[in-house]
């Protein structure tokens, strides 16, 4: 990644997003966020991020954000929907951040999406697979897409999120059985990991706090050295 660089960020609004854009600032790097209000532009661009306001679901406004003189290494997304949300972006705005990042040659994709969806399914009781079916089915669609553009990926499954400072123990593995909730400033700190880590490339992971496993259960911890490996 060269100092001209951006880390292209959908989902800075709220959430995971937010803390992965204090994290990557922290980090001096520079930063482009799509957001939907100008408000919340306001707000970013105090802290130094460049801000385009558009809807991930609007290509134009993707294309128009990420096809631009200013080359983006990586795009990084935590975009969702909420319960009360009409059209949910969860498939249909992240295909189209995948597609943009793909036209643009971007060399990694890194997508938050959930513990259910594709085969971390097997980790949820039925009745959270009751309650999200229809919401992991469509993060399992916008997996699938980003795995099969091409693109060299990093696809991170959260446990259950929390909004409280991060505890330091958040953990990544392999083992899609793994479920148990985690801080969304760990889950942000992971991602960001994850980011120059060769490791990671083309991995799919859940996300948990080792202290918040839901029952006792081994695993093998996947880790991310900081730098290139």
């Amino acid at each position: 990644m060269t100092s001209e660089s951006y880390i292209f960020l959908a989902g800075a609004s709220r959430g995971v997003g937010r803390e992965i854009a204090q994290y990557l600032r922290a980090q001096q790097l520079k930063v482009k966020a799509l957001v939907r209000t100008a408000a919340v532009a306001a707000e970013l661009e105090k802290t130094g991020i460049q801000v385009v306001v558009g809807d991930a679901l609007n290509i134009e406004d993707v294309e128009g954000a990420i096809l631009k003189d200013e080359p983006i290494h990586t795009v990084i997304s935590t975009i969702g929907g909420l319960p009360t949300d009409g059209e949910r972006a969860d498939y249909p705005g992240n295909r189209n951040l995948i597609d943009a990042a793909v036209k643009a040659g971007v060399q990694k994709f890194i997508l938050v999406s959930s513990i259910g969806a594709g085969n971390s399914v097997v980790a949820l009781s039925p009745q959270v697979l009751a309650a999200l079916g229809t919401v992991l089915v469509e993060k399992d669609k916008a997996e699938q897409h980003l795995i099969a553009s091409g693109l060299t990926y990093t696809i991170i499954r959260p446990g259950g999120l929390k909004s409280e400072p991060a505890t330091g123990n958040g953990v990544l593995t392999e083992d899609p059985h793994i479920i148990g909730s985690i801080n969304r400033a760990d889950v942000a700190q992971l991602v960001v990991r994850s980011l120059n880590s060769d490791r990671a490339n083309n991995k799919i992971l859940s996300a948990i706090d080792r202290n918040m496993l839901f029952g006792p259960r081994e695993f093998a911890e996947f880790t991310t050295p900081s730098g290139r490996e």
